[in-house]
This record gives C-alpha cells, structure tokens and sequence, in this order.
C-alpha cells in the first residue's frame, strides 16, 4: 500500500517494516530516518528525487530500496554503507554514472534498466552475492572483466545497450541460467527470412484484453474477414526490462511451427497508434500458468500456488514438450532468455506451449561459444525441471525413475558449462524414462 507524508510526519508508522512514498518528493523527508529501528524494504518510486542524504546509513536495517521513475543522474555511493541492503532498483532515471565502490557487500538483486549508463564501475565485481542484474536499456560498451568474479549471478540482462563485445567469460559463469544480449551493435543477426503476412487493423474487433507483460497487450480479437477469433499482442514500443520489442517480434517470427509454441498467424499494420503487433492462435482458457514470477524473497526462482501438483506421466510429458522446443531454437540460433514456469501455459492433460520472447536473442550457431549459449539455457531448464520435479508426490514415481530424474538435474547444474548435455541430448535421455 501506498503511505502518506502526512502519516510519516505524524508518527504514524512509527514500527513499520515497509514504507511506500509516492507524492512528487523532491527531498528524502529526514523523518523516513525515524523508522530505522524496524524499516526493511522503502520504495520511493514515481516522485522527483535526485540525492540521497549521507544520514540514510541510519536505516541499517533496510533490505530493499527502489527508486523507479525519479531524477537521479549519478548511483548514490552512500549506499554502500547499508550493511544488510540486497536489493535496489533505480529503473528508467536519468543515470548516468556508477561511482567505484557504489554497491554494498550483500548485493544480490541490482535493477538499473532504462537509464544512460555507459560504464560500469570494476567494483561490481566484488559483488559475489549478485544473482540477478538487469542493465537493458543503457550505453553499455562492454562489461567489466571484473564480473566474471560474480559467481552467483544467475540472471543477467544487457539487451539494448552498446556492447561491441560479448564476453565468453559471461557464458562459462558457473550459475548463469538467464541472459538477455539482443539489441546491441555486436547482436548477430540471424539469416533467416522473418517476413509474414500483413493484415489491416481494422479487420480486427478487439473484445477482452486478455493480459499485460512487460512489452505489451494481448487481447483476444475477431478476424472478421475470416470469422474466427485470435489473440492480437500490440507492443508498448518502448525498451523492457528485458530488451527491444522489435526483436521479440523478429524472433517470435523466426522460432517457426511447434506444438509447444504459440502460433504466429501474422503481424498488424495501419494501427492508429502506429503500433507494431503480432496475430496469434487464441488459446484455449483451459489453459493456465504454470508458475508464478520469482518473489522478492525467491529472487531467480518461480513459486508456485500450493494446490498444484502432477504425476510421474505429466512431469514427462510437460518435459520433453519444453525439451524440443528448446531443441529446436537453439538449432536455428535461438536462446529464448526467460525459460521459467511462469512463461508456460498447461492444461489438465499436461500439453504446454512456451510462450514469451521477450528476452530472446538471435545468437551465431557457428560461435566459438554457440554450444555454451544453448547450456546456459540448459541450466534453466534444470531449475524448471527441478522445480515441478518438486510438485511429484512422492508415490508416483518409482525408486528407479526417481534416480534418473535426479540424475538429469543435476547434469543441467554442472558448474562447468561446457560439460552439461545439450536439448537433443536431453530428449534422447527422456525417450529412456
């Protein structure tokens, strides 16, 4: 819930563990300061602040800050002083330098998505609990060599930047199972015709809108010249947390037909808003998400709602389902970037169709560090794996089977890369199961 400074002021919350301030502040209001023996997480996001006081290390037990949509041009180093502080988030300001010795040694979850960042300071890499850092959206010209210190970073997005070199240090950290690169100058771009038909948007009649994500829309619609109903994605056009819209929209095209991907049937054009949007098959409302995005306590890992549960069959099938989907990106130069639960759509007999491109990218097949790509993603989809793997009542699963699940987990989990199984491999173990 949102605060009020008038209950700031008063005393009002006084014991509170969380404070949410959004009510055009131009000053840090000193009387925050009043909450330092039990405030945990302040989100000062949506007001006009630029600095931080130096008193804010009286907050010493403050876990999360963000700071989204406010005026800040320079990373407040004084940050560094709050001993407990793992999570902030200063997403789309107007940043533009990182200070050395910026972050503070329990550094897990950095949001720095949409600013003018061109350089990140050596000192990141001293941030060994990083696990999740998201810098889409900046003037990136390269990385520090210094990150291949952080060892813990499983998610890392660096989508539209200017990077002119992606690291092969980046694919051999140990516990990467995220990345988003599209949409920088060193982006490959993939010889592969992405072309489809147009059709006019007035021969839709938008009806529900049926979900939001962070690159769009998606409304279920009537194709009147050909009587049937689709679901129509329009795109926000501006850059997510996770990278351009124009590349999801390039990929989604590319990724071809698969029984485990949603349908492309074709883009829009002459949208009054000049928007660009995707015609795809409607699903089915018997279909549900599989997970739910990470929390800000699980932080790279899906949670689930307690009643849902699966058999020994439909953990198999939902599994080879994902596998040759994964298999077959991958093939053509793919790396889908988001492999979660939550980016998955199942019914009650265990069909699922992977969903989301949003953080996908077009990568070289004939790479040097082309196989290491594809067993970056293979480490995701061990934490999908082991996560429904998680949902099994124990009883339907044999002693034996439960083995070779186990034994493919862990070989998805490998801390060098290079020796995990790729997705063909994957589906050629599964077919023993």
């Amino acid at each position: 819930m949102t605060h009020t400074l008038k209950d700031l002021k008063s005393g009002k919350l006084i014991g509170s563990k969380e404070l949410k301030l959004a009510c055009d502040l131009k000053e840090f209001p000193i009387e925050i300061l009043s909450l330092a023996d039990t405030l945990e997480v302040l989100d000062l996001s949506d007001n006009q602040l630029s600095e931080l006081p130096d008193s804010i290390v009286q907050l010493r037990n403050l876990k999360i800050i963000f700071f989204a949509r406010n005026n800040f041009t320079s990373f407040p180093s004084i940050l560094s002083k709050l001993p407990v502080l793992n999570m902030i988030g200063f997403k789309s300001n107007q940043i533009e330098t990182v200070p050395d010795d910026s972050f503070p040694p329990n550094l897990n979850w950095l949001i720095l998505t949409d600013n003018k960042i061109n350089k990140l300071p050596q000192s990141i890499g001293h941030c060994l609990q990083l696990q999740k850092c998201a810098l889409a959206g900046n003037l990136l010209e390269e990385l520090p060599a210094e990150m291949a210190n952080c060892v813990n970073l499983e998610l890392i997005r660096v989508s539209a930047n200017k990077l002119k070199v992606i690291p092969n240090w980046l694919f051999e950290l140990p516990k990467l199972s995220w990345v988003a690169f599209g949409g920088n100058p060193v982006t490959y771009k993939i010889p592969i015709d992405t072309t489809i038909d147009l059709f006019h948007w007035n021969d839709f009649a938008v009806q529900d809108l049926l979900g939001e994500g962070a690159s769009g829309f998606i409304s279920k619609a009537n194709w009147i010249s050909k009587s049937k109903d689709v679901a129509i994605k329009i795109f926000k056009g501006a850059v997510t947390s996770d990278g351009l819209p124009d590349d999801e929209m390039g990929i989604a095209i590319a990724a071809g037909f698969h029984e485990n991907l949603i349908q492309v049937l074709g883009k829009i054009k002459n949208h009054p808003e000049e928007k660009i949007g995707l015609i795809m098959k409607l699903i089915e409302p018997s279909y549900f998400n599989l997970g739910n995005p990470p929390s800000l306590e699980s932080c790279t890992r899906d949670v689930f709602d307690e009643n849902i549960s699966f058999n020994g069959a439909e953990l198999l099938k939902i599994t080879k389902g994902i596998v040759s989907v994964c298999a077959q990106l991958h093939h053509k130069g793919i790396n889908h970037g988001d492999l979660y639960a939550h980016n998955i759509l199942v019914n009650k007999t265990a069909e699922c169709l992977l969903g989301d491109f949003g953080a996908a990218t077009f990568y070289d097949i004939n790479s040097n560090v082309a196989s290491l790509i594809e067993r970056v993603e293979v480490r995701a989809f061990g934490c999908l794996i082991e996560d429904i793997f998680g949902l099994v009542n124990e009883n339907e699963i044999c002693h034996e089977l439960r083995t070779k699940w186990e034994k493919l987990i862990i070989s998805c989990f490998v801390s060098e890369v290079k020796k995990r199984p790729g997705f063909s491999e994957i589906l050629i173990e599964l077919d023993t199961f």
